[in-house]
């Protein structure tokens, strides 16, 4: 009976009478339906195209890792069948034990570890200090001073090379020296940039209200700047001990001798027999002892670098 009452006829029209009062046609509820039904179907295809393409991203750059892991665990034999095998017949474990000897990578991990701290550290400080000038401080030709140096962020690092490696070695003879891998690379001018504009982002009101206390420059950045800023000094951080690690052409020109190589140049010709064969899963093994302290890096900081990039990029 209530349903019977909820329906009537009007102009030979069905309509249905909704609990307060309103008169809606049969019609019109069903194109509301129908649509409701077409952006339902349009979401679930643009999300399977959007899950599509995100997977296969994935496998395209999984992958590598993936084959440098799947030839680490393969024979030497197994290697060179001229169809690859996706899977090791037999797991070979001696890789890494032989990998870990033979390239030296101890006093590898060492040489690269020292000079990725101390060049981190110094760099730190020059960054802080030359971010905390251009974003608070008021001095002559301030701007220019800084345009000039974002204006070296358009040259390619390559064309320093030469330059450097004169400077470095024929006028302060550092060749063969750790000096020589920690100090050409100390500032960085992108991560002044990076850390100025998020020290942009703290008030002004901040900075004029400590110095009407007495509070000096050093201190206001260490006691307030740096706290604040910390998620993007945080990722410079990282960034640059990374770029350490995986520094390669500079190292292998100014200090190739055992005494100071890296791990990128010590991994290079380590697996070379006198025949000038490469056992490669050998070296595959290597590559993926070093490469786990960078993922277990990017694994646990990956939200600092985001939140570090984010900050910096909202104000300019």
């Amino acid at each position: 009976m209530a349903n019977e009452e909820n329906k009537k006829i009007i102009d030979g029209q069905h309509v249905d009478v909704s609990s307060n009062g309103t008169l809606v046609a049969k019609e019109d509820r069903y194109d509301i339906e129908k649509l409701t039904r077409s952006q339902l179907i349009s979401k679930i295809i643009s999300y399977f195209i959007i899950y599509l393409l995100l997977i296969l991203l994935a496998i395209i750059v999984l992958f590598p890792f993936y084959w440098m892991i799947n030839s680490s665990l393969k024979s030497l034999t197994e290697y060179k069948y001229s169809i690859p095998t996706f899977f090791p017949e037999h797991i070979v474990w001696q890789n890494y034990v032989d990998a870990f000897n033979t390239a030296n990578l101890g006093r590898l991990f060492i040489n690269t570890l020292y000079v990725g701290v101390v060049s981190t550290l110094l760099s730190l400080v020059i960054t802080i200090l030359s971010a905390f000038a251009f974003a608070r401080l008021e001095f002559k030709g301030k701007n220019v001073m800084f345009a000039a140096l974002l204006a070296t962020m358009m040259i390619p690092g390559e064309l320093f090379t030469i330059t450097n490696y004169e400077t470095v070695v024929v006028w302060f003879d550092w060749k063969n020296t750790f000096t020589a891998l920690i100090v050409p690379f100390l500032v960085s001018v992108f991560y002044i940039y990076l850390l100025r504009q998020s020290f942009l982002q703290v008030p002004n009101e901040l900075y004029l209200a400590a110095k009407v206390d007495g509070t000096s420059d050093l201190k206001y950045l260490v006691k307030v700047m740096i706290p604040l800023a910390l998620p993007t000094i945080i990722t410079i951080t990282i960034l640059k001990m990374m770029g350490a690690w995986n520094s390669y052409v500079w190292p292998r020109l100014v200090a190739n001798d055992a005494a100071h190589q890296m791990i990128t140049n010590g991994l290079r010709n380590a697996f070379t027999d006198n025949t000038g064969e490469v056992n490669y899963p050998v070296q595959m093994a290597a590559v993926a002892l070093v490469s786990i302290p960078l993922f277990l890096i990017f694994l646990f900081f990956r939200k600092y670098i985001m939140r570090g990039v984010s900050r910096s990029g909202i104000k300019g």
